[in-house]
């Protein structure tokens, strides 16, 4: 019995044949053909991109959320705190000590 090397498929491409399926321009089993698929694969994927469709357009927009690591008060407040250590820092060395 002789093994096939699985074939792995990126996301987009898994995408791009569910949306060909989801076309109906084609059978599956043509689409099969054409990407190399089992067409039971085919429909997995054209299920599951119907299914899922809809989250694509709950997100929510407005003003982006603030990441705590980028807020310039935290930096300046960081840099400010920096400074202070290297300044404490040179009159130690300074002072021999």
């Amino acid at each position: 019995m002789s093994e096939k090397n699985r074939k792995v498929m990126t996301g987009a491409q898994k995408a791009k044949v569910a949306l060909e399926a989801a076309k109906g321009h084609k059978t599956i089993n043509e689409i099969a053909v054409e990407f190399g698929v089992h067409p039971t694969q085919v429909g997995l994927w054209k299920k599951a991109l119907l299914e899922n469709a809809g989250q694509l357009f709950d997100v929510k927009r407005g003003p982006k959320p603030i990441d705590p690591a980028t807020d310039p008060e935290r930096l300046f407040a960081k840099i400010g705190q920096l400074n202070m250590e290297l300044d404490w820092l040179k009159k130690k060395l300074a002072n021999g000590h």
